[in-house]
């Protein structure tokens, strides 16, 4: 159940990650509302895999599940830039989170 835990909570990290763009600052209150709730949210699946899981393999999880989902998002809702370079730096950050994996707890 802790996978499921973080791996709910990587996506909802994606999606504050997202709404705190969305809120231009803090200065539009649905896209920062959202932002506050799912970050909650986030944290409290990410505390509650880490009640089974070592720190170093959730948190890495976690980050990167983030980190690739919003590069992603960035890139086809926002317009952000792609390029040969930043897929590969994403694609090393996955490759990462399944050798982080694959090491066992």
């Amino acid at each position: 159940m802790a996978w499921v835990y973080l791996l709910v909570a990587g996506l909802l990290e994606i999606v504050w990650a997202s709404a705190m763009k969305q809120s231009h600052g803090f200065t539009r209150a649905v896209p920062t509302a959202i932002m506050v709730v799912t970050m909650l949210g986030s944290f409290s699946l990410l505390a509650l895999a880490m009640r089974t899981l070592p720190l170093g393999t959730a948190y890495m999880i976690w980050t990167g599940i983030g980190a690739i989902g919003a590069f992603m998002i960035g890139i086809w809702l926002f317009g952000e830039q792609t390029s040969l370079m930043r897929i590969c730096a994403a694609a090393l950050i996955a490759s990462g989170m399944i050798l982080m994996k694959m090491s066992g707890e």
